[in-house]
């Protein structure tokens, strides 16, 4: 998780829901679950306005962890018998006949 930690976080801006706080970029603890077990990540890079509280988390952050979580993250894709696998562009081969 230091990939997260090193990331540098933009600065302070004010903030959109209360208009009288200002949004600094914090590190915290993130919450979330998959399926019904809690998961927990250290060190998540956050923005929290310092009067309202309210948090917006960093996108990419999200999206890196997304796909850690994903179960199919790292397995080969699965194909049905009724689905073709996509070919690649150097592929000039007709699709198999059914």
């Amino acid at each position: 998780m230091n990939m997260i930690k090193n990331t540098e976080l933009p600065e302070s801006y004010p903030c959109q829901d209360c208009q009288a706080g200002i949004v600094r970029p914090r590190y915290l603890t993130y919450f979330t679950w998959l399926n019904e077990e809690l998961i927990t990540v250290p060190n998540f890079p956050a923005w929290i306005c310092d009067v309202c509280g309210k948090r917006e988390y960093d996108q990419r952050a999200i999206s890196w962890l997304s796909m850690l979580l994903n179960p199919n993250t790292g397995r080969r894709p699965e194909y049905g018998k009724n689905s073709e696998r996509p070919r690649h562009q150097g592929d000039n081969a007709p699709p198999a006949a059914k």
